[in-house]
């Protein structure tokens, strides 16, 4: 003689499905974040900037007038305006000599932004990782 016990079924939710589309939306996020992030990487300067160390390099300064004019302190024409792609060979080969000197703007304050967005792309072009911008300080 068999008995048959009816065994009480418990509601169970199978959660490995979920798990696995969490890692698919994880990996289309992290292969997705750096595509977003577009232009150029600026370390923006506040009011009170810190000056540059006195152990770092000498910092490459690109300088653009009032009138959109670009210049670079590299060389004896300091102050003689360079075309576009000048700019950016010498920013390159200064860079292929020394990989790690700092990169830094000087714009005029009435010159146009877009002056200034055109030199930062010229010097990204040139394979310069960081730009940084130069201020005065308040006091002065």
């Amino acid at each position: 003689m068999y008995v048959r016990v009816k065994r009480k079924r418990v509601a169970e939710i199978n959660v490995v499905p979920y798990i696995d589309v969490m890692l698919v939306l994880l990996i289309i996020f992290m292969v997705t974040a750096p595509l977003i992030t577009q232009g150029v990487k600026v370390d923006l300067p506040k009011a009170d900037s810190e000056s540059l160390s006195q152990d770092s390099k000498t910092p490459l300064v690109a300088s653009v007038d009032i009138n959109g004019k670009f210049y670079l302190n590299v060389g004896d024409s300091k102050s003689e305006a360079l075309a576009p792609d000048e700019l950016a060979t010498l920013v390159q080969a200064r860079l292929q000599v020394e990989p790690d000197t700092p990169v830094v703007v000087n714009g005029d304050g009435n010159v146009s932004y877009n002056a200034i967005i055109q030199l930062m792309v010229l010097l990204q072009d040139a394979g310069v990782p960081s730009v940084g911008l130069m201020t005065e300080s308040p006091e002065q």
